[in-house]
């Protein structure tokens, strides 16, 4: 009984995790044309060194490892699109449930991070 309790629970994993997801998630070529259409907010999760080597055009930069990340998500408008990315993308989904959290009601991950963007040949700011 004990092994069937087991598997049906890691069968259903993946799935309610992606039920509670607050985010659509996008690769590189969507996320360029989501950005294009403009009224999205970019959001860079990465340290300031990484986003001074190199970012996306008008991403604004709020590092998840700094004490007051969730104070500096509090001011942006939580009612706009905002598309979420780090450097692979690990960080960033990371930061999703904060987002969430505090109300934002459009999120959209960029799978595959900055580093998925730029190896799809996007524009980038250095």
């Amino acid at each position: 009984m004990k092994h069937l309790l087991l598997t049906t629970l890691l069968l259903l994993l993946p799935a309610l995790m992606l039920a509670s997801d607050p985010a659509k998630h996008v690769k590189a070529d969507e996320a360029a044309k989501i950005i294009a259409n403009g009224k999205v907010a970019v959001i860079d999760v990465r340290t300031p060194d990484e986003f001074k080597d190199g970012h996306i055009q008008g991403a604004k930069n709020i590092d998840i490892m700094s004490k007051d990340f969730e104070a500096q998500l509090a001011k942006l408008d939580k009612t706009q699109p905002t598309l979420v990315h780090c450097q692979a993308g690990g960080r960033s989904t990371r930061a999703l449930p904060v987002f969430e959290k505090l109300g934002f009601t459009n999120l959209i991950h960029l799978d595959e991070g900055f580093g998925g963007w730029e190896a799809a040949g996007k524009p980038v700011v250095k």
